[in-house]
C-alpha cells in the first residue's frame, strides 16, 4: 500500500478546485492509489456524469467518457461489453445515481455487469447549489427544502446499498466513510477489494462513500466532518451488505474441516 508522502501515477499532480473539505478529493486519492496498486491505469476507462463528479476527468490520469445525468451505470455496461479487458468504473453523485439514475444502476446491478461503482453520498445536489437530494435527510434543510425535508412532502432518504442488497446479481456492496483518518483507510480497502473483484471478473461492485458537502451544508470543513458522523451514519449505517467472495472463502473453509 502506498505511503501518504508518495503521490499516485493515476493522479495528476493538480491543485484542486473543490471546496475546503469536500470529499472527492479524497475518494479521487483513494480510486488513483487502487489503479496503480493493480497496475490497471493503462486500461482503465472512467465514466462520470453531470455534477460535482464530472470533475474527475481534471484528476484522474486514466481514460475518460462522459455520460448524459444519471446514465453512466449503461454506458459503462456499453464499454465493459465491448471491452472486458479494461476496468471500467463509474463515478456518481447522490443527485445523479440515486435520482435521475436510479433505473440504470439497479438494472446494471441486477444484471451483474463486471463493472465498479463508486457513489458519493453527501445528502445534497452540490455542483447545481444545494437542492434536494434523494439522500436528504428527514428535516434536513436544503435550497429547495428551506424548513427541511418533510416525509409528508418528500418522503424519506433512499437507502443506495439496501435497495441494492436486495438484488440477487450484485457481488460485492459496502458503505464507507470517510470523516476520519481510520475510516478513511477502511474506505480504501474496501475500494481495492471493489476494483480487485472486478479485476477477477466476478461482476458488478458497489461502494457508497458517505461525504461531506461544506459548502452547501452551510458548516466549516471540521464541523461538516462531525455532522456527517453524527447525522449521515446514523442513517447510512457503514458496512459489507454484500461481499460473495468472503462468503465462498468461508463456505470452502467450512468444508475443509
Amino acid at each position: 500500500m502506498q505511503t501518504t508522502k508518495s503521490h499516485p501515477k493515476s493522479l495528476f499532480p493538480v491543485s484542486t478546485h473543490y471546496c475546503g473539505g469536500c470529499g472527492h478529493g479524497i475518494a479521487h486519492r483513494m480510486i488513483a492509489e487502487t489503479l496503480d496498486e493493480l497496475g490497471v491505469q493503462d486500461r482503465t476507462i472512467a465514466v462520470a456524469p453531470v455534477g460535482c463528479a464530472v470533475l474527475l476527468y481534471n484528476y484522474l490520469d486514466v481514460d475518460c467518457i462522459e455520460a448524459a445525468h444519471g446514465r453512466a451505470p449503461a454506458t459503462a455496461t456499453g464499454l465493459k461489453r465491448s471491452r472486458p479487458d479494461c476496468i471500467v468504473f463509474t463515478y456518481q453523485g447522490d443527485g445523479d445515481l440515486a435520482a435521475i439514475g436510479t433505473a440504470e444502476i439497479i438494472h446494471a446491478a441486477n444484471r451483474g455487469e463486471n463493472f465498479t461503482t463508486i457513489f458519493v453520498n453527501n445528502a445534497i445536489y452540490g455542483m447545481t447549489g444545494g437542492q434536494m437530494a434523494p439522500t436528504t435527510l428527514v428535516n434536513q434543510k436544503t435550497e429547495t427544502t428551506p424548513s427541511g425535508r418533510s416525509v409528508k412532502n418528500e418522503g424519506y432518504p433512499i437507502r443506495v446499498c439496501e435497495m441494492l442488497n436486495t438484488l440477487e446479481a450484485p457481488y460485492y456492496i459496502e458503505r464507507v466513510s470517510i470523516n476520519t483518518p481510520g475510516k478513511i483507510r477502511k474506505a480504501k480497502k474496501a475500494i481495492l477489494k471493489a476494483f480487485t473483484y472486478q479485476k477477477e471478473g466476478r461482476g458488478f461492485t458497489f461502494v457508497e462513500v458517505v461525504s461531506t458537502c461544506p459548502t452547501n451544508w452551510g458548516l466549516t470543513p471540521p464541523d461538516a466532518m462531525k455532522w456527517s458522523a453524527e447525522n449521515m451514519e446514523p442513517v447510512f449505517t457503514l458496512g459489507v451488505f454484500r461481499d460473495k467472495g468472503a462468503e465462498k472463502e468461508q463456505n470452502e473453509a467450512g468444508e475443509t474441516k
